[in-house]
């Protein structure tokens, strides 16, 4: 059980205006709030002993102060800490999830990529956070613009087998002629291994005999990335 100092504590009531999260919500903005304050505003309360912000404190250190990593939080994680109960914890990963799907661009406007980090921004709000590998492809026109993003294989939290042949079936059925490689590495080292290397190589040979270029492989780890491209490994 937490030790927590009661004499120093101040209930929510006896708070000057300005420190309560919801009414400096609705006097100064949602960007003059710190992420403390936000997660603040989902718990609603904290408990007998502590403030519902200094509990949003405890809950982000734990995370180490990024919010990538508390979306990673399973449920049963979150309720580790005194004061958040199966209520407070669905309403933290319900507002994860929400600022995840917010990231994901309409394809229907064709983003033009432009650079390796368009390529992340586009497909690492999907996998960023997931337990399991997957391998994705962006499907691009000539002028670089994306025709589709499409899921080519799932697999284990090390390592995803990838079909060489739905790479290029699904390439060959929107007629895109270059494509982005992308998967992540749950582990949160974005360096590729040995067999990322060899499918890429793989990928490669078999792009140049269906006159398909592979513009990059990306590999997403947390809030990071590793790009062929950029490393001069395509």
């Amino acid at each position: 059980m937490e030790n927590y100092n009661t004499k120093n504590f101040i209930p929510i009531t006896s708070w000057a205006e300005d420190d309560k999260p919801r009414e400096k919500l609705m006097q100064l903005g949602k960007h003059n709030l710190s992420d403390a304050e936000l997660v603040a505003i989902l718990l609603g309360s904290g408990s007998r002993k502590e403030t519902a912000v200094s509990l949003a404190k405890r809950l982000l250190s734990a995370s180490d102060n990024n919010l990538n990593l508390l979306g990673k939080q399973t449920l049963g994680e979150l309720q580790v800490f005194h004061g958040i109960g199966e209520a407070k914890a669905v309403t933290i990963a319900a507002a994860m999830e929400l600022g995840r799907r917010r990231q994901l661009i309409d394809l229907k406007d064709r983003p033009q990529i432009k650079s390796s980090y368009d390529s992340y921004n586009l497909l690492a709000p999907k996998i960023m956070d997931l337990p399991h590998e997957e391998f994705w492809i962006l499907l691009l026109n000539r002028a670089c613009r994306v025709i589709g993003r499409k899921l080519v294989s799932t697999g284990g939290s090390n390592a995803t087998i990838v079909d060489v042949k739905m790479v290029f079936k699904k390439a060959v059925e929107t007629g895109a002629p270059c494509l982005i490689l992308c998967h992540n590495h749950p582990s949160g080292n974005c360096f590729p291994s040995g067999e990322d290397l060899k499918i890429t190589k793989k990928l490669q040979e078999g792009a140049k005999l269906l006159d398909i270029q592979i513009l990059d492989h990306i590999i997403v780890a947390d809030n990071d990335y590793y790009s062929f491209a950029d490393e001069g490994m395509l």
